[in-house]
């Protein structure tokens, strides 16, 4: 999925909105595009408002320690919506000047710094975690999955996070494949890609997890982990006050690059609208001006993120990457198609991959959301 909306960027060298006119027509295209960028900038909002919590967070345990004594003041301000709003408009202001200085002088250069930063943080974090007496008996059985307990709702949770943390979804990953370079090979690419997406989660599940049931910990998924059990682990953890200042500081880079990828679609969604006549420093301050009225519910009233996630998050980038992969497959000519995936020519193992993009991948991702919808149907019954 990933090669094939970088392929659809570079095809057309255009957003989401002209590339589906280009693939499904002016108007199902105009509507296709204009919903799934809408649906990126709301994931944004929501998004910039939870690393704003984490570097409350990070800043709360610098000053404070994550003692069981001070758990309440930080759940406190935490609730405070007015100071979480407060903390995500400083990351948006972050944010929107970062994308002022372009493609390259802004956010290709953010990246090289942060994503080393990164790598170095969670590995030594990585480190400490095994070096714990007695550990490995947890790391054991963090890495010996139980498939009886997965069912469609997690599936379909977890190919939302994919599709986030990849940046496909129809939005974040066809527009950059609009700055590469033609002679860039996508499939090897977008497998490095992905494996290195892989690689980093897989590095701070191996600080998190082992160290959380080491420990005896709830082992909660989404908010619960981030602001309620890991505080609690950097409490009793050997060195944990620095420890986990330093793991939170690492998250907020790699979500702040993330949120600046979100961004960057919005901005060329409405650059798109003005025709190309607007600055990019004229446009990041309009999308500054749309993201801040987005984030006041989700500052306010957090309790409604989970629900934003799924409808915005999972449910809206996993139809985006669906889209995605039908206009290339079968919006596009067959043999423009081609010569962006496999620029060397077509052979068995490359004939096989079309017939991948075309029928298995849009079937797979139809089967797991009908049955995501099924399940919470049944739910409710």
């Amino acid at each position: 999925m990933l090669a094939a909306e970088w392929a659809l960027g570079r095809a057309l060298r255009a957003g989401p909105v002209p590339s589906f006119r280009a693939s499904f027509g002016q108007r199902a295209g105009l509507v296709i595009g204009a919903v799934l960028v809408l649906s990126i900038v709301i994931a944004d909002s929501y998004y910039i408002v939870v690393i704003a919590n984490i570097v409350y967070t990070a800043g709360f345990g610098l000053g404070h320690g994550f003692g069981a004594e001070s758990g309440a003041a930080l759940a406190a301000g935490l609730d405070d919506g007015a100071t979480q709003y407060a903390l995500a408009l400083l990351v948006l202001a972050a944010a929107c000047a970062v994308m002022a200085l372009g493609v390259r002088e802004g956010i290709e250069r953010v990246s090289r710094w942060f994503v080393p930063t990164f790598g170095i943080v969670v590995l030594y974090l990585v480190v400490n975690a095994l070096l714990l007496d007695g550990v490995g008996a947890k790391l054991l059985l963090f890495l010996r999955p139980n498939f009886s307990l997965l069912g469609a709702g997690d599936v379909f949770a977890a190919m939302g996070q994919a599709v986030f943390s990849l940046g496909v979804g129809g939005t974040i990953m066809l527009v950059y494949g609009g700055y590469l370079d033609n002679d860039t090979p996508l499939i090897s690419t977008a497998l490095a890609t992905a494996l290195g997406d892989m690689g980093g989660a897989l590095l701070a599940a191996l600080f998190i997890v082992p160290s959380v049931l080491y420990f005896g910990l709830d082992m909660a998924a989404g908010p619960g982990l981030v602001f309620s059990t890991l505080p609690k682990l950097f409490a009793v953890m050997p060195g944990g006050r620095w420890l986990g200042v330093a793991f939170l500081a690492a998250f907020v880079l790699m979500a702040f690059l993330s949120a600046l990828a979100a961004l960057e679609v919005g901005l060329v969604g409405l650059r798109d609208v003005g025709g190309g006549r607007w600055s990019r420093r004229r446009l990041a301050m309009l999308l500054f001006a749309v993201e801040a009225v987005l984030m006041l519910p989700s500052a306010f009233w957090p309790s409604i993120i989970g629900t934003l996630d799924m409808l915005f998050g999972s449910g809206m980038q996993t139809l985006g990457a669906l889209a995605a992969v039908l206009a290339l497959g079968w919006g596009m000519r067959r043999s423009e198609a081609m010569k962006q995936l496999f620029a060397n020519g077509i052979g068995r193992w490359q004939a096989g991959l079309v017939f991948w993009l075309r029928w298995v991948v849009p079937a797979a991702l139809l089967v797991i959301a009908v049955l995501f919808v099924h399940e919470h149907l049944q739910g409710g019954v």
